[in-house]
């Protein structure tokens, strides 16, 4: 008789077991659009995420060709500041020994000896513009290094 009375309950109360499952339904569709929301969220910080890597890769590619231009040009320049100096070095002692020999002024002397001056200063500069060129081309490779493993001199 009880299995009888329990069959009886369901098929007399249909709309108990629709109020017993109906809240966790709704619940369920209601989720639905949380989740979607979530999902397309994550989707686009994916995709901001990705955006920012492919923006720092074309940074670095950028700084590495940028750099191995600036080595390329100042390689130039310095081959060609270096054939400059042999007329500029020999002309301070010529004008010294001119100015000796009461040929020339001595504003002649001092500017040969400025000449020459400003042409070591300009091998001065273009090396450091290389070795500048060299460690932005290493940290842009993704290379570092530190000073305890330069040569010891």
């Amino acid at each position: 008789m009880n299995e009888s009375k329990a069959s009886h309950d369901q098929n007399r109360c249909p709309g108990s077991r629709f109020w017993a499952v109906g809240p966790d339904l709704a619940e369920t569709l209601f989720d639905a659009r949380q989740r979607r929301a979530t999902t397309e969220s994550a989707r686009a910080g994916y995709g901001a995420v990705v955006a920012g890597y492919q923006q720092t890769v074309l940074d670095a590619f950028q700084q590495v060709e940028d750099n191995l231009v600036a080595l390329r040009v100042l390689s130039i320049e310095s081959t060609q500041q270096q054939q400059t100096p042999s007329a500029a070095e020999e002309s301070p002692r010529l004008s010294q020994n001119r100015y000796a020999g009461d040929v020339d002024p001595y504003l002649q002397e001092v500017t040969s000896q400025t000449t020459a001056l400003t042409n070591e200063r300009n091998d001065i500069d273009i090396l450091r513009r290389r070795l500048e060129a060299n460690q932005l081309l290493i940290k842009a490779m993704g290379g570092g290094w530190d000073v305890s493993r330069l040569p010891q001199s």
